[in-house]
């Protein structure tokens, strides 16, 4: 086996830097280059126990003794910067010492009865980052992402999934038009209209398996969407809030699938 080749930066000026500060400063390069950018222990980690192999693995100079012996191996190259230019491209205000370079994985194909979530302009990534988690851990396995959604591969929705992304099958940029390949119902969420949740658990009309279609923080769901769906269906808010977080509602909202699918959680 031939052993990873190292590479120590000096300079701010090295075009591999350049590419770089490319992926952790602008949220949609991964598009452009084809590779993506994950930072932190936590990230690297969760990617590598799915099985997925860096192309470049990124260490500070100060952390590259501790990570010789654990992380030497997983990339094909590993780059040693100086701690200044590591701390300069990373996308966090404590830099994390190490990230991955990973080759943008192809879209995966739209399948028509899959337990999915559509993501109608869901702007915050940290919004989106969060349902991607929920969606993870409900058994939501399909994420569709109508375009005007936050970038899915971003640093910022990246560490907001916490390790979600590896998986999902994500399929961005889709037109409402590409949701009549679906073959199960969609549901849509409404602060002011709809079944109240907790009555459709009762009265078990919830269906399984479904798309939950979850939308933009301001104006919701699209009307062309809206008139996709098969159910409509709301949050009761005793406590008299106007509307819940998407990611707050989400979560609710997958969960109770979830109690359909497996009555026992």
């Amino acid at each position: 086996m031939t052993a990873p080749v190292v590479q120590r930066i000096t300079s701010r000026d090295n075009p591999l830097l350049k590419t770089l500060r490319r992926l952790t400063q602008d949220s949609s390069a991964y598009r452009k280059l084809g590779q993506v950018w994950v930072e932190g222990d936590h990230l690297c980690r969760a990617a590598h126990e799915r099985g997925v192999q860096p192309l470049t693995a990124v260490f500070s100079e100060s952390f590259w003794s501790q990570a010789n012996a654990q992380w030497a191996g997983a990339a094909r190259q590993n780059l040693v910067l100086a701690d200044a230019l590591f701390a300069g491209i990373s996308a966090l205000e404590s830099p994390a010492s190490m990230g991955f370079v990973l080759e943008l994985a192809p879209p995966a194909a739209l399948q028509a009865a899959a337990p999915s979530v559509i993501l109608d302009r869901v702007q915050d990534a940290g919004n989106v980052g969060s349902i991607l988690r929920s969606a993870g851990a409900f058994g939501f396995k399909q994420i569709i992402a109508i375009k005007g959604t936050a970038a899915l591969w971003s640093p910022k929705v990246l560490r907001a999934g916490m390790g979600a992304h590896w998986g999902l099958d994500l399929i961005e940029g889709v037109a409402l038009s590409d949701l009549g390949a679906l073959t199960l119902p969609i549901i849509v969420t409404s602060s002011h209209r709809g079944a109240f949740l907790h009555e459709a658990l009762r009265e078990q009309t919830l269906p399984f398996p479904c798309a939950w279609a979850l939308g933009h923080e301001g104006q919701g769901v699209a009307a062309e969407l809206e008139a996709l769906a098969g159910l409509h269906v709301r949050i009761a808010q005793p406590g008299g809030e106007e509307s819940l977080n998407v990611a707050a509602a989400a979560a609710i909202c997958l969960h109770a699938s979830a109690t359909v699918a497996t009555p026992r959680l």
